[in-house]
């Protein structure tokens, strides 16, 4: 028996956003994930520092996860987080393993010294500081990050907003990242990239996605776009998941010994 288009939506518009916490979607989305398997990369890199700095940790459901997983616990991490709601769940998350979470806006400047960790990471930063995680890096520390790549479902994005320019479809771009990175003074050591498959089995899946992950469809209602709801709502009735392809790439850079900025 089919729900509705409304019950779908009400529901999907009714879950909690804070935090990267994607477990509602279980059996309702589903998006592969990379193959360098990011977060248990990071626990290994975590167990061979001393000092970390994760930017722009969301909730901190993923330095939990790695800092649970790492062999051995570094003697100082610290968590920036720019959203009020996201930084007081990270706060209560990370408190106990001895993070310290600091609200730091999207934009503005690390509040640390220079020099201070031997280890950055982020997953999915909305953009990357080449300029600030260049300066908080002692010599010989490292970046490691998994971004967001150009065109990151945009078949999603394109049925809401329409065909979009290709400046904006090719944002994000992992070599144009690589030029900011090493213009900063960072020397990359490995940058990979994927494309990987999603689906979106329901209606009140893509309302809760295009809720929790903003920038896909700025300024996303369900009352401001209800037709393309519906549209969207009857194809997966009529021809099942929806299909849709993420992107995804790794960065692991280096600050050199003899870095000056």
């Amino acid at each position: 028996m089919h729900r509705t288009f409304e019950d779908l939506v009400a529901e999907g518009a009714s879950v909690p956003t804070e935090g990267w916490d994607f477990s509602w979607f279980e059996g309702r989305a589903t998006e592969a994930r990379p193959s360098w398997g990011y977060a248990t990369s990071m626990a290994a890199r975590l167990g061979r520092a001393n000092a970390v700095l994760d930017v722009q940790t969301g909730g901190g459901e993923v330095l939990d996860f790695a800092l649970a997983k790492a062999p051995k616990r570094p003697l100082l991490a610290v968590a920036t987080e720019g959203w009020p709601p996201n930084a007081a769940r990270a706060t209560a998350l990370l408190r106990p393993r001895g993070v310290a979470v600091v609200a730091v806006p999207e934009h503005a400047p690390l509040p640390f010294a220079d020099g201070a960790f031997d280890l950055v990471v982020s997953r999915h930063p909305v953009r990357p500081h080449w300029d600030e995680i260049a300066r908080v890096l002692r010599p010989s520390g490292t970046y490691f990050a998994q971004h967001v790549g150009p065109a990151s479902a945009f078949e999603l994005v394109e049925h809401f907003l329409g065909p979009q320019p290709d400046g904006v479809r090719g944002g994000r771009h992992p070599e144009r990242e690589r030029a900011d990175a090493e213009a900063a003074g960072l020397d990359v050591v490995e940058l990979r990239a994927e494309r990987l498959r999603m689906e979106f089995h329901d209606i009140g899946a893509v309302v809760h996605f295009l809720r929790k992950v903003v920038w896909m469809v700025p300024g996303f209602t369900v009352e401001a776009y209800e037709p393309q709801l519906r549209a969207l709502h009857r194809r997966i009735q009529d021809e099942g998941p929806f299909v849709a392809h993420s992107a995804r790439h790794l960065f692991d850079a280096r600050k050199p010994e003899n870095h000056r900025l």
